[in-house]
């Protein structure tokens, strides 16, 4: 098929939804995925946020199912200037990789092939939303942010439990509600998406940063946030795994921070303000050491796209990552299936 057809999957949904607690094993996760900047960054390298289900899968871009036996789920995030969407979902390994399943998954990356594949892929499926220009190339804007994430940096994940009816309620919920263009880089942004969704499974457990971040939800915050409150509520099953940015020529993104932390800690920023401000600027300071610093999670296992059948995966040691579902995704401390470490 070109395209993902919505016509055919909003009828076959009324379908999933009655067989909905027998299609989908009890046993799920969400996980928040902390994307680090890359390229030009401006005055705030705070990265992106996106939030991975391993049992919601997309039906289309617009559209969510349960998944189905064997298949990995889906990447929902907010974005800007995509036709108007307030959010898209793009199946895991497209996400990722820009490609439809993990055996094509290349080793190393460069510019060149980056762009091939992913105009491909829009190509074969994402034309209604990021049509071809007149002269027939590939269109402008934001499109490329929907896949290929690890090309371009390394990703970290912040993963909780959750339970079959919680997720065919967030399914039912984001197919009902209207679906328009609501980014804002202040208070609606990615980081938002993924708070307020989080908080649907466990309420209050992220909360805007007004110390060290002045109110703005970064990425970061959510990871910071949402480690905090699983280790305070151990019933989460809070676990953490990296997805390396792939080997090759691109250049390595960065380290994801904070509004205070990037003012501080950036002299190109850091400088001027202390001869300006110098109290603004040990306010900011005293900001971040209080209430600004978290590291993402270093020597983490590695998401490794290994399809096992339910009961066949090895039960993890007692401080590495638990599976994520069953008969899916695995995180495992082994060296990974897919992602490769650079």
């Amino acid at each position: 098929m070109r395209r993902f057809k919505q016509d055919l999957c909003a009828a076959a949904l009324a379908v999933c939804f009655l067989g909905a607690a027998v299609a989908v094993p009890a046993r799920a996760s969400i996980a928040v995925l902390v994307e680090e900047p890359y390229g030009g960054i401006g005055m705030n390298p705070a990265g992106h946020s996106a939030i991975y289900f391993d049992h919601v899968c997309a039906a289309s871009p617009t559209v969510l199912r349960p998944c189905d036996e064997g298949e990995l789920g889906a990447v929902i995030s907010r974005y800007d200037g995509i036709d108007h969407y307030d959010w898209l979902a793009m199946p895991l390994v497209a996400y990722l990789y820009a490609v439809d399943n993990a055996d094509a998954v290349p080793e190393t990356m460069d510019k060149a092939a980056e762009e091939k594949l992913r105009d491909a892929y829009r190509r074969k499926y994402l034309e209604e939303i990021a049509p071809d220009r007149e002269d027939g190339g590939a269109p402008g804007g934001n499109w490329y942010q929907l896949v290929g994430s690890a090309y371009d940096r390394t990703l970290y994940g912040f993963q909780v439990k959750t339970t079959a009816e919680q997720d065919a309620g967030l399914i039912a919920m984001f197919n009902d509600r209207r679906n328009v263009e609501r980014y804002n880089g202040a208070f609606t942004n990615c980081a938002d998406f993924a708070r307020v969704t989080i908080n649907r499974f466990y309420p209050h457990a992220i909360r805007r940063n007004f110390i060290a971040d002045f109110g703005i939800t970064t990425p970061k915050q959510v990871g910071h946030a949402l480690t905090r409150y699983g280790k305070k509520h151990p019933e989460t099953g809070l676990a953490v795994f990296t997805v390396p940015q792939v080997a090759g020529s691109l250049p390595r993104s960065r380290k994801v921070k904070g509004v205070s932390e990037s003012l501080v800690t950036t002299k190109r920023y850091m400088f001027p303000i202390t001869v300006v401000q110098p109290v603004a600027t040990a306010v900011m300071l005293v900001a971040y050491v209080g209430k600004g610093r978290f590291s993402m999670p270093k020597d983490a296992p590695v998401l490794s796209l290994k399809p096992v059948v339910e009961g066949d995966a090895v039960l993890p040691a007692e401080d590495s990552a638990p599976a994520v579902g069953s008969g899916r995704t695995v995180l495992t401390a082994d060296p990974p299936v897919i992602a490769r470490q650079p």
